[in-house]
């Protein structure tokens, strides 16, 4: 009830300046002790995936909190996990704005943001004196290639991110699947993706040595990948022995907003219209990858019952982040509990 008193407030403004000012409002919250006022208790539910415990399988997926400025406030909404970034190796500043808008008939967002982001040695700097970090909670940090970087040079910035961000992470997500950076998406392609992953996987065996830990890898891949794209993803997956995948990111896909105010913005399209897509990607990667490698279900989740599918079609995790503008922390809870009652009764 109070969230959406609030929302509908934060929706009077324009997006970017609402996702601000909602973000200082959570973290006051937090600072004040009442997050409790818009966020209800979870009960345990511990899941293992990559090698780490994750206390409830529902996480904030990347994007809410580029810079890691906010992850006390967050975690503190119940989250079994919280991925911070994109981040990139140097700050910048992104895409022109506007760069994000609401189609609130369809329960969705568009966004061009273009990994904005002060960079690796800010987010660093930020989550060196968080709490949730200090005491193990499970923080993904997702990172890019800046926007200047060439797309052949691009493994570059990769590397670059994941020996900085190694002993500060729970995990890694190796985003190569946003819409809004020029060419990204063609490092999901064959020769790419394998040169890509084969060099990542160097220098994580590398880090594992240096630090005397193992951080794992997850790749997060877009929703728009026909069924060709999706074997050949999966056999490289298998291939490297990477950790896990994260499936999936936006769509380019406008079909499920046609005739809709905003629907011709550019950027990639989240929420409601991109659950079925996301979760028919999750089903045919499920079904190729036969469990040896897990997978995070995002993607259209904005009910218990969708969460719940996201684990019917085959991921381990699930993560929220355009269902959380929309239906703020109660949704959380509902993701949370409709896992657990669908794993007593399967």
């Amino acid at each position: 009830m109070l969230y959406s008193l609030i929302r509908k407030a934060l929706f009077s403004l324009d997006p970017e300046t609402a996702h601000g000012l909602g973000m200082t409002g959570i973290s006051f919250m937090h600072r004040a002790g009442i997050a409790c006022l818009i966020a209800r208790p979870i009960p345990p539910d511990p899941v293992k995936v990559m090698g780490l415990t994750f206390p409830n399988p529902v996480g904030l997926a990347a994007g809410l909190d580029k810079n890691g400025e906010y992850v006390d406030a967050l975690a503190a909404l119940g989250f079994g996990s919280i991925e911070i970034g994109t981040v990139t190796p140097r700050p910048q500043p992104g895409n022109p704005k506007p760069r994000m808008f609401r189609i609130p008939e369809k329960q969705a967002i568009i966004n061009r943001m273009g990994f904005n982001n002060t960079g690796v040695d800010q987010l660093l700097a930020n989550i060196s004196t968080s709490q949730f970090a200090q005491r193990g909670g499970i923080l993904g940090i997702n990172i890019g290639k800046n926007f200047d970087t060439p797309i052949e040079k691009a493994a570059d910035d990769y590397l670059i991110c994941l020996e900085r961000v190694y002993n500060a992470a729970s995990y890694v997500a190796i985003n190569i699947s946003s819409p809004n950076t020029k060419n990204l998406r063609e490092l999901q392609k064959d020769d790419a993706l394998d040169a890509l992953l084969g060099s990542l996987k160097s220098k994580q065996a590398r880090l594992a040595d240096k630090y005397g830990k193992y951080v794992p890898l997850a790749l997060k891949i877009a929703p728009d990948l026909d069924d060709e794209q999706i074997q050949s993803i999966a056999g490289l997956l298998r291939q490297h022995r990477i950790d896990a995948v994260i499936a999936t990111n936006t769509t380019l896909s406008r079909e499920e907003v046609a005739g809709l105010p905003n629907e011709n913005e550019a950027g990639g399209l989240s929420g409601a219209p991109v659950f079925e897509r996301s979760t028919a990607v999750l089903r045919k990667l499920s079904s190729a990858l036969a469990s040896e490698v897990p997978i995070i279900g995002v993607g259209g989740i904005m009910s218990g019952a969708d969460a719940a599918a996201k684990i019917d079609a085959g991921a381990k995790l699930i993560q929220i982040y355009s269902g959380f503008i929309y239906r703020g922390p109660e949704l959380v809870a509902e993701a949370a509990a409709a896992i657990a009652k669908r794993n007593i009764s399967s």
